[in-house]
């Protein structure tokens, strides 16, 4: 299903407490300069307009929340939103994610690592691009602490069975699938993302695992 477009937000809004460019992230990592308490680390890849770090951060204060959106207008807006809300504990983060996985984020630094729906690439020539690629998973697993969990929700069962045989494939230190199951959502902010939101309208099926690092 496509994106809808972002509602505009005020130019006046000061951004700049919780929108980094990948760029602007200090190298060697330090949470200190984006987050006024040191907490546990939640880190989402492809926050899109950013409905679950926004109900994420302020259900969860004594975490600190981190979402990478290659797209700049939806990091915008969802940096918006958590400045809106004065959320203390989320910071958005624009740019490539696999590159802040990577060359970035430390071995054992975050509790908790978030993909949902990510862009399925469709076409067989195109299906390298999937962020659930070899590399990715290699990297999630390195920065989870011990405990640490990996979640991955999509609405395509290819790309979800996919995934599921690449990482038994990978002999990686997870532990799972673990049984995630779909309970019924009392309001918006019950369900983790818009795309989640208009699947489970549709009545369409979402596909869920999560993955505790050993």
């Amino acid at each position: 299903m496509p994106r809808r477009a972002v509602r505009k937000f005020s130019p006046e809004l000061d951004l700049s407490h919780h929108y980094r460019e990948v760029d602007q992230l200090p190298q060697p990592w330090d949470s200190t300069p984006l987050f006024p308490k040191q907490q546990p680390l939640e880190v989402e890849m492809g926050s899109g307009k950013g409905l679950f770090i926004t109900a994420a951060a302020q259900q969860r204060p004594e975490h600190n929340f981190l979402g990478i959106e290659l797209a700049r207008k939806y990091a915008s807006y969802s940096a918006a939103k958590i400045t809106k809300l004065e959320l203390p504990n989320a910071v958005m983060v624009q740019g490539d994610g696999l590159k802040v996985f990577r060359e970035i984020l430390p071995a054992a630094s975050v509790t908790a690592v978030h993909v949902y729906f990510p862009d399925p690439w469709w076409k067989a020539r195109h299906k390298k691009r999937r962020v659930l690629n070899e590399a990715f998973l290699r990297d999630a697993q390195r920065v989870l602490i011990s405990g640490g969990k990996l979640h991955f929700w999509t609405d395509v069962e290819e790309y979800f069975q996919t995934t599921l045989e690449l990482l038994a494939g990978l002999n990686l230190e997870l532990e799972g699938p673990l049984e995630v199951p779909e309970t019924a959502a009392e309001h918006d902010l019950d369900y983790r993302t818009h795309f989640e939101r208009r699947t489970r309208l549709n009545a369409e099926p979402v596909y869920r695992a999560e993955f505790r690092r050993k």
